[in-house]
């Protein structure tokens, strides 16, 4: 504890860190701003509607809110949240692997990512001017498929105030709003990264997460009581300490370097490690397997409500895809979640690259022989300690959505998903403040 305000006061008396954690709050400050404040051309009313039917069953609706902060049950300039960019950046990463230009990007340093960024901006204020779109021609049609009601029923939801105002000057004053905050909030994000601290696109989604937390504790609160409360709680407390235990857990990797004799001095004869973490991936395959896991229900949304074969995929989308209690929603969302941790880890470490690096130094791991037997080496222990990593992150954010479902509070924020980004986007931006400290030769907050 008082290490920790020690730690506290140290950052506070650093100007260039102090300023850095400044300029993220304020960034942070700003979207939250943009997230109240609806989207020129829509009925306030109707908005208000909107929120009130989104409390009382959330249905897809309250899958896509947790990524947008509430912005997009108030239709505000940020509703569609950072979703475009993830989907994007998902897109470009498996392009990366299927497409030879973009692997030869990926492989030419800062200047081939730097393309690579550049067209995956592209492709983020592309999908956000199609989910706009879409969002504009479904609230105006009654929103219901969107609020759970499925089937193409209209729920009288009429952002545009009637048909007289759903003209095309409108719907382009509302889709380049919408995209417009998508690539401000895509441009913010990069601010944070290169001047703040931390990754500025996991703490945009970070901010949305938290966000919703106090507003739905009160709610809990004043309909069923503390003695509802305090369990939820303790049962959100409990999860963050096993994503913590995880998120710092490591598997090290014993590394030798053998003496040289460079010039009259002689070097090396050192030994280190590698740290493997448990969970080398992260919150990413949370984030990204949600990011895949809304899209056909945002697709349901444009089929036709007058043809049996479209409302009958609604309803079954509505009834497997949506529900944490469902069968196939915990089979397709958990093999996502493992896959995405198996598939940003693969990207992230590349044993090859890695022993290739060793030998080239002078390394060598003790009774493995340098090369290809290190190679395969260092890949075993990896997909080993991969599996039960990311068999955890599945189960944080599967298990606990699904004992709230079966306690029928479906608006809590204490479930897997919104804990285990907290935490872990949270945790990463302490080990950024951590090498800020230890470069001034200060302890930080993990030591």
């Amino acid at each position: 504890m008082f290490q920790s305000l020690k730690s506290l006061a140290r950052v506070a008396s650093v100007s260039d860190l102090r300023n850095k954690i400044l300029f993220v709050i304020f960034i942070l400050a700003l979207y939250r701003a943009g997230s109240a404040i609806p989207a020129p051309g829509i009925d306030l009313d109707a908005v208000q509607n909107l929120k009130e039917q989104a409390e009382q069953g959330a249905g897809v609706l309250g899958f896509l809110t947790l990524f947008s902060g509430g912005a997009l049950t108030q239709f505000a300039l940020f509703a569609l949240g950072i979703m475009p960019y993830i989907t994007a950046s998902i897109i470009m990463q498996i392009l990366t692997v299927v497409i030879p230009r973009l692997e030869q990007w990926s492989q030419q340093g800062a200047v081939g990512q730097r393309k690579i960024t550049q067209w995956t901006r592209y492709l983020t204020v592309a999908i956000a001017l199609l989910q706009s779109t879409g969002l504009a021609f479904l609230f105006h049609n009654g929103g219901g498929g969107l609020l759970g009601a499925g089937g193409g029923v209209d729920l009288g939801i009429d952002l545009f105030g009637g048909d007289e105002n759903f003209n095309t000057g409108r719907i382009l004053i509302v889709v380049l709003t919408l995209t417009a905050g998508t690539a401000l909030l895509m441009w913010m994000g990069e601010l944070i990264t290169q001047r703040g601290i931390g990754n500025g696109m996991s703490l945009l989604i970070f901010a949305s997460v938290v966000s919703s937390f106090p507003v739905a504790g009160a709610q809990i609160n004043a309909e069923r009581g503390m003695a509802l409360l305090l369990p939820l709680l303790l049962l959100g407390v409990a999860i963050m300490v096993a994503i913590v235990f995880v998120e710092l857990g490591q598997r090290r990797i014993p590394v030798q370097f053998s003496k040289r004799v460079v010039g009259n001095k002689m070097t090396g004869g050192q030994s280190t490690y590698i740290p493997l973490k448990v969970n080398q991936s992260g919150v990413i395959p949370v984030i990204f397997a949600s990011s895949v896991l809304y899209l056909p229900l945002l697709f349901t949304q444009v089929l036709p409500a007058d043809r049996s074969w479209a409302v009958s995929i609604q309803r079954w989308v509505d009834t497997n895809l949506v529900q944490p209690d469902s069968i196939v929603y915990i089979l397709v969302y958990g093999f996502l979640i493992v896959g995405f941790a198996y598939f940003y880890t693969a990207i992230q470490f590349d044993p090859a690259k890695q022993a290739d690096t060793i030998r080239r130094q002078g390394g060598y791991i003790p009774g493995i022989r340098p090369g290809p037997q290190t190679e395969r080496y260092l890949g075993r222990i990896l997909n080993r300690i991969t599996l039960p990593g990311a068999l955890f992150v599945a189960m944080i954010a599967l298990l606990p959505s699904i004992l709230l479902v079966s306690a029928d509070i479906t608006n809590f924020p204490f479930g897997g998903i919104s804990v285990l980004i907290a935490v872990g986007v949270m945790l990463e931006f302490m080990k950024q403040i951590d090498s800020q400290l230890m470069m001034r030769n200060y302890e930080g907050f993990l030591n």
